[in-house]
C-alpha cells in the first residue's frame, strides 16, 4: 500500500492511505542501517496487518525535506501574515519567500484580519505583487474561497509569526480536529505560540494536508549564495540580462536595469531595499 506520513512518535508512525484512512506503522529496521529516518510528509509503501502494526517498507524520493521541525514534499507554502496586529515582518516574509523558492515550493501570500485593516492588506499586496496574495479573513470568514481551490489535492504548509491566524485559518476552512488558537501578549503585541506538534492535518473535503508550523526557525538563508539571491526575486525576472556588467548584483553597480526599474516605480522600493540589507549580510558572512 501507499500512503503519506502524517505524524511520528515514540517510534511509531502514523500513515494516511490514498481515502485518508490512518494506519500505526513501524519503520523497518533497514532504514536504521542507512541511516534514513522517515519524516512528516514522506511518501512510503508500507504493509498493514490485521490488529498489529505495519511496517513502512519503502520511502519515496522526496521533492523537498525541511528541518526543525522536519517535514517533507510540500507543494505549498502559505505565508500567513496579519493586516493588524501583529505588524508584518516583512523581512521574513522576504526570507520565506526566498527559501520557498530554493526548496522548489510555490510560496503564496495569505493576508489575514482584512476586515478593519484592509488599507494596510493592499499596501501589502503591493509590495508583493510579482506573487500569488490571497487576502482572507477568518473572523468574518471571506475570501476563502481562493484559499479552499489552493488547497484542493496539495499538500500546503502554513507559516508565519504566531498569532497572525494560522491556527483559525485551518479551522475555517474546515479542519476536522480543531486546533488551539492563540492570541498576543499584551505587553509586546507579538504572538504566543500556540503549535506544538508535528502532526499534518486531513481535510478530507479538499483531499488535502495541512501542516501548521510551530514557529518559523527552520527558514534561513543556509545554502543561498551571494551571487544568487537577485534570482529568488520575481520581480527582477523581466529585467534579467538587461545590466550592463554580466553577474550584476542590482547594488552600486552603474547602468543597472533593476534599480532604473526602482527608480521608475516597477519594483517596490522598499523591498528593493530589503534586498540590500539581505546582500549585505552575506557579504557580511563572506568577509567573516
Amino acid at each position: 500500500m501507499r500512503g503519506r506520513i502524517t505524524k511520528g512518535t515514540g517510534g511509531f508512525y502514523y500513515v494516511n492511505d490514498e481515502n485518508g484512512r490512518s494506519y500505526e506503522c513501524k519503520a523497518c529496521g533497514r532504514f536504521r542501517n542507512e541511516n534514513i529516518k522517515p519524516v512528516c510528509g514522506d511518501l512510503v509503501d508500507f504493509t498493514a496487518r490485521q490488529g498489529e502494526y505495519g511496517f513502512i517498507e519503502n520511502i519515496l524520493p522526496r521533492m523537498n525535506v525541511l528541518s526543525r521541525p522536519a517535514v517533507a514534499n510540500i507543494d505549498i507554502l502559505l505565508i500567513v501574515v496579519s493586516a493588524q496586529k501583529p505588524h508584518i515582518d516583512f523581512m521574513l516574509v522576504d526570507k520565506l519567500l526566498l527559501q520557498a523558492q530554493r526548496e522548489g515550493i510555490r510560496p503564496v501570500l495569505c493576508v489575514n484580519k482584512t476586515e478593519a485593516g484592509l488599507k494596510a492588506a493592499r499596501e501589502i499586496e503591493r509590495q508583493y505583487a510579482a506573487y500569488d496574495v490571497l487576502l482572507v479573513s477568518a473572523h468574518e470568514k471571506t475570501g476563502l474561497a481562493a484559499l479552499k481551490e489552493l488547497l484542493f489535492g496539495k499538500f500546503v504548509c502554513f507559516t508565519g509569526q504566531s498569532a497572525v491566524g494560522k491556527s483559525s485559518l485551518i479551522n475555517v476552512i474546515g479542519a476536522e480536529k480543531e486546533l488551539e488558537v492563540g492570541g498576543m501578549s499584551k505587553k509586546t503585541a507579538r504572538g504566543r505560540h500556540t503549535t506544538r506538534t508535528t502532526e499534518l492535518l486531513y481535510l478530507p473535503e479538499y483531499k488535502a494536508y495541512v501542516f501548521d508550523t510551530p514557529g518559523f526557525s527552520m527558514f534561513d538563508t543556509k545554502g543561498v549564495a551571494r551571487e544568487g539571491l537577485a534570482g529568488y526575486y520575481k520581480e527582477f525576472a523581466p529585467y534579467a540580462g538587461l545590466c550592463r556588467f554580466a553577474g550584476c548584483a542590482h547594488n552600486k553597480e552603474p547602468d543597472c536595469a533593476v534599480k532604473r526599474a526602482v527608480e521608475e516605480g516597477k519594483i517596490d522600493e522598499k523591498r528593493y531595499q530589503r534586498y540590500l540589507k539581505l546582500l549585505e549580510s552575506f557579504e557580511g558572512k563572506e568577509n567573516g
